[in-house]
């Protein structure tokens, strides 16, 4: 059983669309039709920009979801019994299992990233990883601090978000054997503190057309699938102020019966979690147009297991 994983921001990288839209000029025209759409150059974005211009929020979104959506497209989706993303990432999923097109999937992430990016203005907030500790220790540390656990992980670690006070006092006085990382983001991403991003974004999703979902899905807030594709994109949506629960969503893996797991450019982070949370599941990084060759053997085998000729 394939699943297939779309990642979210701080996966970035500059020139990492490079090798795609070099491989192929229809790759390229996709992307320039989105930008267009959007008003943001992706190209560019992907090829060109620095590291400061692709960790902008406003850019990084619509890149990520645009990045995976124009892989997808040459991958075999439809061996996929499963789709799952992590944060903004869950967009390319909702495409993915066909609750939205990829043309509103994109436009959707570049609202929602010039939403938060506006709503990280409005007073210094900020994240960081804590790695290690014991979990209910780590979560009382955290809350002690005045900030939230706005990323649970799995793997031994969870994300803390809260304003520059909170994540400093929690720095200060770390969980018994655990490591705080801070985070260069732009705010407290999966908080309160997104609170107006949420009003901008419910407002551009009310006017979206949605499917039920083709394949199985998996929400960001409990792990669990979601059946219907307005419920998916009201859970997209409350996200932004929510926590991920991507640990709930490997489990859910888990209990499924995922035998591999392929992630979408730029590809990484969420198979490194899976290594240590999903024993034996086979795990491939599509990072580049060399990477489509084991992709479409890895899609075979799935459909094979899954009786599918």
């Amino acid at each position: 059983m394939l699943a297939i994983l779309a990642p979210g921001q701080g996966s970035q990288k500059p020139g990492f669309l490079s090798p795609w839209i070099q491989s192929d000029p229809a790759m390229e025209r996709r992307l320039r039709a989105w930008s267009e759409s959007i008003d943001l150059d992706l190209v560019h974005l992907g090829t060109e920009a620095g590291q400061d211009e692709i960790t902008d929020t406003a850019n990084t979104q619509p890149l990520l979801v645009a990045a995976g959506l124009l892989a997808a497209e040459h991958l075999p989706v439809d061996a996929a019994s499963a789709v799952a993303g992590h944060s903004v990432g869950e967009l390319t999923a909702l495409a993915l299992a066909g609750v939205l097109t990829p043309e509103a999937a994109v436009g959707l992430a570049a609202v929602r990233g010039r939403a938060m990016a506006d709503a990280c203005r409005l007073e210094p907030t900020t994240m960081a990883a804590v790695l290690g500790g014991v979990e209910d220790e780590v979560l009382a540390a955290i809350e002690a601090a005045g900030a939230w656990p706005a990323n649970r992980n799995g793997a031994g670690q969870i994300v803390a978000a809260g304003p520059v006070a909170a994540i400093e006092k929690l720095a200060a006085n770390p969980p018994v054997k655990a490591r705080i990382i801070p985070l260069k983001v732009a705010g407290a991403f999966h908080t309160p503190h997104m609170a107006p991003a949420l009003e901008t974004l419910e407002a551009a999703a009310a006017s979206i057309e949605v499917a039920d979902p083709v394949r199985t899905l998996l929400s960001n807030r409990d792990g669990k699938p979601v059946a219907s594709g307005a419920v998916a994109l009201q859970q997209v949506v409350a996200q932004v102020t929510s926590p991920v629960r991507w640990d709930a969503c490997m489990s859910t893996l888990g209990e499924l019966g995922v035998t591999a797991v392929m992630e979408l450019p730029p590809a990484g982070t969420l198979t490194g979690l899976a290594k240590r949370a999903l024993k034996d599941v086979q795990r491939l990084n599509v990072n580049t147009p060399d990477d489509l060759a084991s992709a479409a053997e890895l899609g075979t085998q799935a459909g094979k297991n899954e009786g599918v000729e």
